[in-house]
């Protein structure tokens, strides 16, 4: 079985934002794994630990952003291809989506994609479904659990508000999966220095043999949320009654009700 799990690099889920010259900063924050692809890479390698082959990590970003494609190698991963250009700089989830089914396409003969749930950067949770639809292949999202892959179907349940949903499509197919998939797997000494040591390939738009595509989102400006003054009071009093009445009177003075 042939594997891609698609991961992305994100800043530490501590780092706060910040507008600088009208672009967005996060700072001196550290770059990760974004958390929920961990649970994609742990579904990626139990499918092949079940079925054999490989799983291929593919990212998209700058060249030197490869923290995330360590980290799913150090877990396991059997290669790692970036994609990086400069004409994708402002590309959106859409355009990231055609960029991404693009090189799923030149790695070709792929059995499942698996990506996380979505990035704590930007939290839209459409990648896997887009991805999908630009390659035409079904779309399994949140999924918590793979119940059977057998002759090209795979059987799966998704975890909802009201419960579980079980859900079956052809493959090749797209799958998201959430947290209840169970607990990632931590990278391995020999992981991390294999990870280390590996040469991962750089795929421009001219090895995608596209052009840089189109965002459907722009953001003309961008600004920091206006600083709010906030002050705290303490009212006293020598009972609870007295406090209440109080307490009450300045709700009805400030109309707050």
């Amino acid at each position: 079985m042939k594997i891609v799990v698609c991961v992305k690099q994100v800043p530490d889920s501590a780092a706060r934002v910040v507008v600088e010259d009208g672009r967005i900063s996060w700072g001196d924050a550290p770059l990760v794994i974004n958390p929920w692809d961990e649970y994609a890479v742990e579904a990626a390698l139990k499918q092949k630990e079940a079925f054999g082959g490989s799983v291929s990590v593919l990212s998209m970003g700058k060249e030197d952003e490869k923290e995330a494609i360590k980290h799913a190698l150090a877990m396991g991963c059997d290669e790692a291809i970036l994609v990086s250009d400069p004409a994708l700089a402002g590309a959106d989830g859409a355009a990231a989506a055609r960029v991404l089914a693009a090189a799923i396409a030149k790695i070709g003969e792929v059995d499942l994609v698996f990506f996380g749930k979505q990035a704590i950067d930007s939290d839209t949770g459409t990648a896997p479904a887009m991805t999908a639809r630009v390659l035409g292949w079904p779309a399994l999202t949140l999924v918590s659990t793979i119940d059977q892959v057998r002759d090209g179907t795979i059987r799966v349940q998704r975890g909802t508000e009201e419960g579980r949903q079980v859900v079956s499509g052809k493959l090749p197919a797209v799958l998201s999966v959430t947290k209840d998939y169970g607990e990632p797997r931590y990278p391995s000494f020999m992981g991390i220095r294999k990870a280390a040591r590996a040469q991962v390939p750089v795929w421009g738009l001219g090895e995608l043999g596209i052009t840089a595509p189109a965002a459907a989102v722009t953001w003309p400006e961008v600004m920091n949320p206006p600083v709010r003054e906030i002050s705290n009071e303490i009212i006293t009093g020598d009972s609870p009654q007295e406090i209440a009445e109080k307490l009450a009177d300045r709700i009805m003075a400030e109309k707050v009700l």
